[in-house]
């Protein structure tokens, strides 16, 4: 094969889109607030406390009465407080809020693979972790939501924990991750340029 069939032959293979620089600074710091989301996130979720009201401690694990220098007295089992479908409504946020941070770190997966990938579909690869992160902030605002509609009661905006503003900020961030990772795909190639892939 001579030199210009080959050079013919490369010029057919479809590569990886360049980016420029600005547009990789720009990933990187998506990437880097959606992996400080997910920090923030798994630090609310694992420590749980989120509402102080009346010297009670509502958490997503247990509820706690604070009795002056005695210490905090908690419980396990939430059927015994007497806040009406607390024990069920809290299993549902755990597990709605527990999967927006698998959610969201499946996304971020997608956007890491998609800097570091030499293939042509790195495009799709970071739209699909876009989109991840938007299903990450649909399910940890629901839980969010849920945690304080089913409190309504108990609530007063001083009374959350900087977990629960941990939580907040996180889900902030999955928000603001997903439409701006959306948003930078969309200007740096069009739509049908995507689908002839």
């Amino acid at each position: 094969m001579t030199a210009i069939g080959v050079q013919a032959q490369r010029m057919l293979v479809p590569r990886r889109p360049r980016w420029t620089f600005f547009e990789s600074f720009i990933r990187t710091l998506i990437i880097l607030c959606a992996a400080l989301a997910v920090v923030l996130s798994s630090v609310s979720i694992c420590d749980g406390h989120w509402l102080l009201a009346e010297g009670n401690l509502f958490g997503l694990w247990q509820f706690c009465t604070i009795h002056g220098q005695a210490g905090p007295h908690c419980l396990r089992d939430l059927s015994q407080v007497q806040v009406p479908g607390l024990a069920v409504g809290m299993v549902l946020i755990r597990s709605v809020d527990t999967l927006a941070v698998v959610t969201a770190i499946f996304g971020l997966g997608f956007l890491m693979v998609s800097q570091v990938c030499e293939e042509l579909h790195v495009r799709h690869k970071w739209a699909l972790g876009s989109a991840l992160l938007l299903v990450s902030f649909i399910l940890s605002f629901v839980g969010l939501l849920s945690f304080v509609v089913l409190l309504r009661n108990q609530v007063t905006l001083f009374g959350f924990t900087l977990m629960f503003w941990c939580e907040f900020t996180a889900s902030f961030l999955f928000f603001l991750n997903a439409i701006s990772g959306l948003h930078i795909n969309s200007i740096t190639q069009p739509w049908g340029q995507l689908r002839k892939f």
